[in-house]
């Protein structure tokens, strides 16, 4: 059985810092890919970034240069470091994982299917 349990969100003020994190257990820690997601209100769900088994990143647009996304793999945790934070960053975060046989969400190239329950991120200006 996959789980994955973020951690970290909160609420800072814009410029500020956070880290979020997301244990993994089950299929989900053996997985090629994992990735970060967010969902704004009244906005659908987007990816934030993406990480490959071999390393490589993806990052979308509006965060690239300001979040780094990482892995430590004798922990299964994946990480999302935000710096410099915008109120427009303000949003529900979701680690996922690739589900190659039933994930429904594509994104960087990985299929993912595997999801947290979130954690609340929130940047006052």
């Amino acid at each position: 059985q996959a789980q994955m349990v973020e951690s970290g969100g909160g609420s800072v003020q814009s410029g500020g810092s956070l880290r979020l994190s997301c244990a993994a257990s089950g299929y989900s820690a053996t997985a090629n890919c994992w990735g970060w997601f967010r969902q704004a209100p009244g906005k659908e769900r987007e990816g934030v970034a993406r990480f490959e088994r071999d390393g490589s990143t993806t990052y979308a647009a509006p965060v690239k240069g300001r979040f780094t996304i990482s892995r430590d793999n004798a922990k299964n945790t994946l990480y999302l470091q935000m710096d410099s934070l915008k109120p427009e960053d303000t949003a529900m975060y979701y680690c996922a994982a690739e589900d190659s046989v039933y994930g429904r969400t594509w994104y960087g190239g990985c299929r993912f299917g595997f999801w947290g329950q979130g954690t609340q991120v929130t940047v006052s200006s």
